[in-house]
């Protein structure tokens, strides 16, 4: 085990409370308040572990605006309306978001501007770029205040933590991290339970074999079900932009990175970005028990394409240098290219019930 803080607190705690399920372990890998990743690393970039849509192209982020004024008209354009951004990393989205905003000067009033931010470090970075935008932060979506509200998400689920079990030969176990003799973090699998087995979904609980892995996140079905209860009583919209799988699938997708290599997810918390592939058909369940409408998901590429992608890199490119059109060329087809992004990242809308179907989701199946 590692000699640094964090390492030795996470030890204590299993040292006190024995093994700890996945989840405890990536909340305080991801966010220990004096030495989580997310507290003292800026993860997002060239020079940090991982890139995100918003930082490739500022289409993104613009079609994302478009999106949301559009969304604003179906919901009859209530002034004013909150705009959340949960985990906005340094900035980016809401920024290029707003600047396509301005060009509906109704719309662009009408939005009072929350982001959900629990990174001091990333949250210094979006006081810097968006100082002049006048934003209120909190630390949780539980906090954002009532009201008619539009809320894009990007690469969020993912970083949520998630807990894993496996299928036994009688019941199901949580897998746990815990300590070896030499001290060193290490998955083992908890004893089997019937207590476990309530918690597997049931399109798995009892067709599997012995030895799979289910991934569920508690924190992802929670703010599908809060949504949705919100959802019923106000006006409002989520687009939620991640990678992950629909309709649900066993398997252990938890990984690290670290710039931008695999690295272990045990070897050094407070060091690597920690994320686990998103079940959508699972928070789309959620979403529907707590009342929302729900739309897709869609492939990326689908989302983008509807909203104008190639129109708007065309306006971009009509004044750009050859050198400034070659590199838009290239990021807005890293966004769309099936092999790249396009694919891999899906896109799920969350409405109010009664609401006609979300742009770029009007012929989900």
């Amino acid at each position: 085990m590692s000699a640094d803080p964090l390492s030795r607190r996470i030890a204590r705690r299993i040292g006190a409370e024995g093994p700890l399920s996945i989840a405890a372990f990536m909340a305080m890998a991801l966010h220990d308040p004096e030495d989580g990743y997310y507290a003292r690393r800026r993860p997002i970039g060239a020079q940090g572990d991982f890139v995100t849509a918003p930082e490739i192209s500022q289409v993104f982020g613009e079609l994302i605006g478009l999106w949301c004024a559009l969304v604003w008209q179906r919901l009859g354009a209530p002034d004013p309306i909150i705009l959340a951004e949960l985990g906005p990393g340094r900035g980016v989205l809401i920024e290029d978001l707003l600047r396509a905003a301005a060009a509906i000067p109704t719309f662009r009033r009408a939005l009072r501007l929350h982001l959900v931010e629990a990174s001091p470090a990333l949250r210094a970075e979006q006081e810097t770029r968006l100082a002049g935008l006048r934003p209120v932060w909190v630390s949780r979506y539980e906090d954002l205040p009532e009201g008619p509200m539009l809320l894009v998400a990007n690469e969020f689920l993912d970083a949520l933590p998630i807990r894993q079990f496996v299928r036994g030969r009688a019941q199901w176990s949580e897998r746990m991290v815990a300590l070896d003799d030499d001290n060193r973090f290490v998955f083992v699998d908890g004893p089997e339970s019937p207590a476990a087995s309530l918690l597997i979904p049931a399109v798995h609980r009892d067709s599997v074999r012995p030895g799979t892995v289910v991934e569920i996140c508690p924190a992802a079905l929670a703010l599908a079900a809060g949504l949705g209860a919100r959802f019923t009583r106000r006006p409002g919209a989520a687009l939620f932009v991640d990678y992950g799988y629909f309709p649900s699938v066993p398997g252990a997708t938890l990984r690290a990175l670290h710039r931008h290599c695999p690295v272990s997810v045990l070897a050094a918390p407070g060091t690597a970005d920690i994320s686990a592939h998103v079940d959508f058909a699972a928070f789309v369940k959620a979403a529907h028990a707590g009342g929302a409408a729900t739309w897709g998901p869609v492939p990326q590429r689908r989302l983008l394409t509807a909203l104008g992608a190639a129109e708007r890199a065309a306006v971009l490119s009509a004044r750009a240098t050859s050198r400034q059109r070659q590199a838009l060329d290239e990021s807005v087809r890293r966004l769309l290219d099936p092999d790249q992004m396009g694919i891999l990242f899906q896109a799920i809308a969350l409405t109010s019930p009664g609401m006609s179907p979300p742009p770029a989701f009007e012929a989900d199946p």
